[in-house]
């Protein structure tokens, strides 16, 4: 295949005027729009603009190779814009860029697009060839440009399997890889960065490309072995047990790009860190998690706990949910006292079978969300750490709140480990892994937990309830918007369970109206998630929309939980709108004079609420509240 069989004329403009970036990727998204390959051209734009939110695809040189591959892209293509006073596009080396090259790859197993986009994306390195594209003075001459630059070209990873590792002048046996998320431009552009700045140093390099094609020109373990350094140019998932004991240079693989003379320098010195693989760790470590920002590494852990977290709390959720309705089929709420409804969901039998098995998936929740959070910190040593912690907060009063505390606080207990025992003797440090990091971590977590985050929490919690119960006599307005707005605060942590626990006090004392704003304020979070992700699509992740209408049957099960997972993917945003929303609901609820006689259901004990119209419409404004500030509050998220 020939590269312009994949460039349409129509997906090319060399008048571009783009005055940002964001002008620039809609133009060149637009210009791929009218090739005919975009089935849904939103969909493909946000994959593009989510590309670019992990690196800037901005090379330097005035050269942009944005790329977006999903299910919207029918059949692979290429879009190219010429910008003759150049666009500000954040690239690597702060100037502006001049020549944009757009690439739509579908997700099918029919990669031979790849090979084709690869070698464009190196040919873009050639300064002749691109200058030459600038100045080209219609279609035709620069599709003659590419054409000619594509026959007389073999592609990088043909030269590349025609390099040995050697010794070269310097006495150097050099290997590298090279990979990025979607593995169709940087990758090679990586390697031939690598593979130039070796040839000028006189080096002979070995380079592994592991693009979306799969792994290319394989490093052997022979040649592993015998390797002085190992350039690692990574921002996707890499295998890199296979170098323990090696001098390894990790960097993005932008790196590879901008300053591979650097990256050689270094390897050439000699002063590199020697890889040490952990025992049992996972074989394709991420080297993404070294790089980027404070904020997006911090980002990615967290993700990657509540990315797992979540089908625990669905299936739970749900499972939890029908035991309430089969309770509320089979079971008469009139003729119940109020000790037989505190444990309404497991009065029949079949419902307590729901409810133990939902309760069994829940109990995973916040131990599941710690370990792996800590494991995208620390590698596997740490998920161990990270499932204490996290089981610690469940069985504790710091709820999911403190389970984020000891994931985090696990990762990176892990790595002060690894540290120290980096100047351990040899023999010691090679049982290190299977012995000083989980007993010496479990210790240390165990004691931050026990003495640092659960009496911090714990007094929190203690401190509300004496609040709300001064309370007691005051507005009913104020009373049922603090109740309500507490139960979104930490959703089951020690706010939620405090205004709880109020509730269910009240009841015992004849008070009913406290545990209808109790309950509608828990009731409101999830429900509010659910119809955010419909109405504001560009605010939550493609798994986020997926996920979002289930929290409809939680919420109106009153599983407040259910809004977990959203909320702590992006705490500074949900939690606000949620508290807001649930606050309005309770306010609501008291003004109405509802009122509750079961601590618990949802929508299936609406049958036993006093005033329940009124109690539909508090929980109809509190989640319209919520959803309109998740709108409004969240950003757009660019997959």
């Amino acid at each position: 295949m020939r590269i312009t069989e994949l460039l349409d004329r129509r997906s090319i403009s060399l008048t571009g005027t783009p005055k940002s970036k964001e002008e620039a990727l809609d133009q060149v998204v637009d210009l791929m729009v009218k090739s005919g390959k975009i089935n849904d051209k939103e969909a493909y734009r946000k994959q593009v603009y989510a590309r670019e939110e992990e690196s800037t695809t901005g090379i330097g040189e005035g050269i942009a190779i944005p790329h977006g591959k999903c299910d919207a892209v029918n059949k692979p293509g290429l879009a190219a814009l010429v910008v003759k006073d150049g666009v500000d596009f954040d690239a690597l080396d702060g100037e502006p860029v001049t020549l944009i090259f757009l690439i739509a790859a579908p997700n099918t197993k029919d990669n031979v697009h790849l090979d084709v986009l690869s070698k464009l994306s190196v040919l873009m390195m050639d300064e002749d060839f691109s200058n030459s594209l600038r100045n080209a003075a219609s279609i035709d001459e620069f599709l003659a440009i590419i054409d000619k630059a594509d026959a007389e070209k073999a592609s990088i990873d043909e030269r590349l399997s025609d390099t040995k590792i050697e010794t070269s002048s310097s006495g150097l046996k050099l290997l590298a890889v090279t990979s990025c998320p979607t593995g169709i431009a940087h990758t090679y552009m990586a390697a031939e960065g690598v593979e130039k700045a070796a040839r000028a140093k006189n080096i002979s390099v070995k380079i592994e490309t592991r693009g979306s094609a799969g792994a290319k020109n394989t490093l052997t373990a022979q040649e592993i072995k015998e390797a002085d350094c190992i350039i690692v140019a990574a921002d996707a998932q890499v295998p890199m047990d296979r170098f323990d004991g090696k001098k390894v240079i990790e960097c993005q693989v932008s790196d590879g790009i901008s300053k591979a003379p650097e990256l050689l320098e270094r390897a050439i010195s000699g002063d590199v860190p020697i890889y040490h693989a952990a025992a049992g760790s996972n074989a394709s470590a991420q080297t993404q998690k070294n790089n980027g920002s404070i904020g997006h590494q911090i980002y990615t852990q967290l993700m990657n706990g509540v990315s797992h977290m979540l089908p625990f709390v669905v299936g739970g959720g749900i499972l939890i949910a029908i035991s309430f309705l089969l309770d509320g089929m089979l079971v008469d709420m009139d003729s119940l006292d109020v000790a037989e409804r505190g444990n309404f969901g497991t009065i029949t039998p079949i419902a307590a079978w729901f409810k133990n098995l939902g309760g069994v998936a829940f109990g995973f929740m916040l131990p599941v969300l710690a370990g792996f959070i800590a494991m995208a910190i620390g590698d596997r040593p740490a998920l161990a750490l990270g499932f204490v912690g996290g089981m610690i907060a469940a069985n504790g009063t710091s709820g999911f709140l403190g389970a984020l505390v000891a994931g985090f606080i696990a990762g990176y207990i892990i790595l002060l480990l690894r540290k120290i025992c980096d100047n351990l003797p040899e023999f010691l440090e090679k049982i290190a892994p299977v012995l000083i990091y989980p007993v010496v971590g479990i210790l240390i977590l165990g004691l931050i937990m026990f003495f640092i985050v659960e009496p911090v929490m714990g007094g929190i919690n203690t401190a509300l309830n004496n609040g709300l119960s001064s309370m007691g006599g005051s507005s009913k307005l104020i009373l049922g918007l603090i109740l309500g707005g507490m139960m979104a605060i930490d959703m089951g942590g020690p706010f939620n369970k405090a205004a709880y626990v109020f509730g269910t006090a009240a009841i015992a004392a004849g008070n009913y109206d406290i545990m209808a704003a109790v309950m509608i304020g828990g009731m409101t979070p999830p429900c509010a998630i659910a119809l955010a992700t419909l109405l504001f699509k560009k605010k939550f992740t493609k798994e986020e929309r997926d996920s979002g209408p289930t929290n409809f049957i939680m919420g109106l099960a009153f599983i407040t939980e259910g809004a977990i997972p959203f909320a702590a993917s992006d705490p500074l945003h949900v939690l606000p709108a949620c508290v807001v929303g649930s606050g309005v609901a309770g306010a609501l609820s008291m003004i109405f004079n509802c009122t509750l006689m079961a601590p618990h259901g949802g929508i299936f004990v609406f049958p036993v609420v006093g005033n329940a119209m009124m109690y539909v419409v508090a929980l109809v404004a509190g989640t319209l509240v919520s959803t309109f500030l998740l709108g409004v509050l969240k950003k757009n998220i660019e997959e």
